[in-house]
């Protein structure tokens, strides 16, 4: 009964993240002016980052990315699939300093 839902009737097949949820799943219509990014620790210790909106205030819509991993560069590399013109949206993130978030700013990269 469950796999006949996800194979026909859930749209997991059809799904534009399916090939990549493994590893980050993007939400770019979540995306607002404030942002929050944090590592997490799952069940058996697989880290990730998640980004969300602050105005959702953890409630529907608040996730904007959840990346496998910590480390900035990895982070940045899916961000920088949102469309430019919705990150220039955002004028606040708040994170909490941890040392695989620390990346030189190259030129003007948002």
């Amino acid at each position: 009964m469950l796999r006949h839902y996800r194979d026909f009737q859930s749209g997991f097949k059809d799904w534009n993240q399916r090939k990549h949820a493994k590893k980050w799943l993007l939400f770019p219509q979540n995306l607002g002016s404030r942002l929050s990014i944090d590592q997490t620790s799952l069940s058996h210790g697989e880290l990730y980052t998640i980004l969300t909106n602050k105005a959702a205030k953890g409630g529907k819509g608040s996730i904007v990315a959840i990346v496998a991993g910590t480390k900035a560069e990895t982070v940045i590399e899916i961000i920088r699939k949102i469309p430019e013109s919705l990150r220039k949206k955002v004028s606040e993130i708040t994170l909490d300093m941890a040392g695989s978030m620390t990346v030189r700013r190259r030129g003007n990269d948002r």
